[in-house]
């Protein structure tokens, strides 16, 4: 298979590469980090997954993994992927023509930032697993529930809310997903910041009518599109991870040529040559998963599609756990310092390692598509 990038895609990764080092975020800088949102829209990059006939640029997983590496390697906070890959997803595989000619155009030019609200209290990973409700009402459907760590959810202004129409808790049929409006009576939020500074928010829902035309595809029959749509942003993820890696471990190498002990540069210690060898090995392993996540992403055939992925999302984790252990051990006490940006990135990888799933996670996914363990 040809791995190589296109003209296209080289021009958006020369791009890319560097807007996300002019505008790396800088750990001693303590402050709020400047709104970048319009100059990603102005390259053209929030309106990248979008096809030409939507009003987008007509990219695809490739050129979103290209994105979000980038953003990665500059520890860069902007919402991509809560708003155009979580939410410009749904619009993208579940939106009827009307919903996308009202909603894609805003995303793409960055006057509307979309996040998924999915996580409640008890669900752990599972997309099925859903509390909240919402009952017709005439024309309507009036939601009810709760839905916690929403990434991007605190400045969003359109909600993608998954609530049980019907059925238990954890069928896995009876679930709708919705277009909410954020600022819809009855919608009351809460924002904090996550560990490696990106913003999520809790979110209660308390009688919020929602038009009828606000469903996103089927009523009651939701599932498999929030799960393709995840699957799509767990692909972007592994690439976000990949940045974050490759910056730790290129940091990493030039701490141990500059730091002298017993009058040489501590490279010069075979074994931390063997060390920083081994980080090497992991950033590339993360790499051919990440790429490989990428190719999968739109497979729409499931059972093709959520075990590739899940074992991508699997080895990137154990990649990057091992090389932020390894930079940390590697630098010492300095790496642990909030001015210095080694402690971030290993904090950046340990957020996105329990995003829509943790290592054993996807390994039991990856078991139970072979038929090794049973669904619980």
């Amino acid at each position: 298979m040809d791995f190589d990038l296109t003209e296209e895609q080289r021009l958006l990764k020369e791009s890319i590469d560097r807007f996300a080092a002019d505008n790396a975020r800088d750990p001693a800088a303590h402050g709020t980090a400047p709104d970048i949102w319009p100059q990603l829209a102005e390259l053209g990059v929030l309106a990248l997954p979008f096809s030409e006939e939507d009003g987008g640029i007509g990219g695809g997983p490739v050129e979103t993994m290209i994105v979000m590496e980038a953003l990665g390697r500059g520890l860069i906070t902007a919402p991509y992927l809560p708003s155009v890959v979580l939410g410009g997803g749904f619009l993208r595989l579940g939106g009827n023509a009307a919903q996308k000619a009202e909603f894609i155009p805003q995303v793409a030019e960055g006057s509307l930032k979309m996040a998924f609200a999915q996580l409640e209290k008890g669900s752990r990973y599972d997309l099925y697993d859903v509390s909240t409700t919402a009952k017709r009402d005439g024309g309507d459907f009036v939601l009810d529930g709760r839905k916690g760590v929403v990434l991007g959810g605190d400045d969003a202004g359109l909600l993608v809310v998954t609530a049980r129409t019907a059925g238990s808790r954890r069928d896995h049929d009876g679930i709708t997903l919705f277009l909410v409006d954020a600022e819809a009576p009855g919608v009351s939020r809460r924002g904090s910041a996550a560990q490696d500074g990106t913003r999520v928010a809790e979110i209660a829902f308390d009688g919020v009518r929602v038009p009828a035309g606000r469903v996103l595809g089927e009523v009651d029959g939701g599932l498999p599109l929030a799960g393709h749509v995840v699957d799509v942003a767990l692909a972007a993820l592994c690439a976000d991870s990949l940045g974050a890696m490759e910056e730790l471990q290129r940091v990493t190498v030039d701490y141990l040529k500059t730091r002298q002990q017993f009058g040489v540069p501590i490279a010069s210690f075979q074994a931390l040559q063997h060390r920083a060898a081994d980080m090497l090995v992991a950033v590339e392993q993360a790499r051919s998963m990440a790429v490989y996540a990428a190719m999968m992403a739109e497979e729409t055939d499931i059972l093709t599609r959520r075990p590739a992925i899940a074992a991508a999302k699997a080895q990137v984790n154990r990649s990057g756990r091992q090389v932020g252990q390894e930079a940390v051990q590697l630098h010492g006490g300095i790496a642990m310092t909030w001015e210095y940006k080694a402690g971030h990135y290993f904090k950046r990888l340990t957020t996105n390692d329990v995003i829509f799933g943790d290592t054993d996670h996807h390994l039991r996914a990856v078991m139970q598509e072979g038929g090794l363990v049973e669904e619980v």
